[in-house]
Protein backbone atom coordinates (compact mmCIF):
# COMPACT_ATOMS: atom_id res chain seq x y z
CA UNK A 1 0.00 0.00 0.00
CA UNK A 2 1.41 3.76 -1.28
CA UNK A 3 1.09 6.31 1.29
CA UNK A 4 1.11 9.93 -0.09
CA UNK A 5 3.39 11.85 1.89
CA UNK A 6 2.41 14.60 3.52
CA UNK A 7 4.08 17.78 4.27
CA UNK A 8 3.60 20.11 7.66
CA UNK A 9 4.46 23.89 7.94
CA UNK A 10 4.01 26.61 9.68
CA UNK A 11 2.83 30.41 8.86
CA UNK A 12 5.33 31.35 11.02
CA UNK A 13 7.81 33.17 8.80
CA UNK A 14 10.87 32.01 8.27
CA UNK A 15 14.25 34.94 8.51
CA UNK A 16 16.09 34.92 5.28
CA UNK A 17 19.79 35.16 7.33
CA UNK A 18 23.08 33.10 6.56
CA UNK A 19 21.10 29.65 6.61
CA UNK A 20 20.44 28.32 3.20
CA UNK A 21 16.50 27.87 3.58
CA UNK A 22 15.83 26.06 0.72
CA UNK A 23 18.49 23.44 1.72
CA UNK A 24 17.19 23.31 5.14
CA UNK A 25 13.45 22.73 3.68
CA UNK A 26 15.15 19.95 1.54
CA UNK A 27 16.99 18.58 3.81
CA UNK A 28 13.92 18.19 6.62
CA UNK A 29 12.22 16.62 3.71
CA UNK A 30 14.88 14.29 3.51
CA UNK A 31 14.89 13.17 7.38
CA UNK A 32 11.13 13.48 7.75
CA UNK A 33 10.54 10.05 6.33
CA UNK A 34 12.49 8.59 9.36
CA UNK A 35 10.62 10.60 12.01
CA UNK A 36 7.16 9.64 10.18
CA UNK A 37 8.31 6.15 10.66
CA UNK A 38 7.88 6.45 14.69
CA UNK A 39 4.38 7.81 14.19
CA UNK A 40 6.02 11.55 14.77
CA UNK A 41 6.82 14.77 12.40
CA UNK A 42 9.10 17.36 12.50
CA UNK A 43 7.53 21.54 11.89
CA UNK A 44 10.28 24.08 10.77
CA UNK A 45 9.08 26.93 13.11
CA UNK A 46 11.45 29.61 12.00
CA UNK A 47 15.39 30.44 12.02
CA UNK A 48 17.08 32.96 13.93
CA UNK A 49 20.84 33.62 12.51
CA UNK A 50 22.20 30.53 12.62
CA UNK A 51 19.81 28.51 15.16
CA UNK A 52 16.80 26.32 13.36
CA UNK A 53 13.46 26.08 15.92
CA UNK A 54 11.37 22.69 14.89
CA UNK A 55 8.44 21.44 16.39
CA UNK A 56 8.18 18.05 17.40
CA UNK A 57 4.86 16.59 16.78
CA UNK A 58 2.48 13.41 17.02
CA UNK A 59 4.54 10.43 18.76
CA UNK A 60 7.52 12.53 18.83
CA UNK A 61 5.97 15.08 20.77
CA UNK A 62 5.87 12.85 23.85
CA UNK A 63 8.35 11.26 23.54
CA UNK A 64 11.38 11.27 26.16
CA UNK A 65 14.03 10.32 23.25
CA UNK A 66 12.69 12.77 21.31
CA UNK A 67 15.35 15.27 22.47
CA UNK A 68 18.44 12.79 21.98
CA UNK A 69 16.84 12.06 18.60
CA UNK A 70 17.36 15.77 17.87
CA UNK A 71 20.75 16.27 18.84
CA UNK A 72 22.34 13.08 17.86
CA UNK A 73 20.75 13.16 14.65
CA UNK A 74 18.50 15.94 13.38
CA UNK A 75 20.72 18.25 14.19
CA UNK A 76 23.75 16.52 13.29
CA UNK A 77 22.34 16.43 9.69
CA UNK A 78 21.15 19.34 9.25
CA UNK A 79 24.74 20.90 10.81
CA UNK A 80 26.18 18.80 8.31
CA UNK A 81 23.67 19.36 5.28
CA UNK A 82 22.53 22.98 5.26
CA UNK A 83 25.55 26.06 5.04
CA UNK A 84 24.47 28.11 8.17
CA UNK A 85 23.00 25.84 10.86
CA UNK A 86 24.95 26.45 14.36
CA UNK A 87 22.36 24.68 16.37
CA UNK A 88 18.60 22.82 16.34
CA UNK A 89 16.39 24.00 18.71
CA UNK A 90 13.01 22.07 19.28
CA UNK A 91 9.93 22.21 21.10
CA UNK A 92 7.52 19.42 21.69
CA UNK A 93 4.76 21.87 22.13
CA UNK A 94 2.37 23.80 20.11
CA UNK A 95 3.21 27.36 19.73
CA UNK A 96 1.34 29.90 22.07
CA UNK A 97 -1.03 31.77 20.82
CA UNK A 98 0.98 34.88 21.32
CA UNK A 99 3.21 33.51 18.72
CA UNK A 100 0.36 32.86 16.10
CA UNK A 101 -0.08 36.00 13.74
CA UNK A 102 -3.69 36.62 13.35
CA UNK A 103 -3.68 37.55 10.04
CA UNK A 104 -2.43 34.42 9.15
CA UNK A 105 -6.03 33.30 9.54
CA UNK A 106 -5.78 32.49 13.03
CA UNK A 107 -8.72 34.29 15.04
CA UNK A 108 -10.22 32.86 18.01
CA UNK A 109 -14.11 33.33 19.08
CA UNK A 110 -14.94 35.52 21.68
CA UNK A 111 -16.07 34.30 24.90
Amino acid sequence: MSETPVTISSSVKVDEGPIDVDKLRETLEYIRPAVQADGGDLVLLGTDGGRVDIQMVGACGGCPLSMMTLKAGIERILMDRVPGVVEVHASADAPGLDELDAPNGVTLPAL
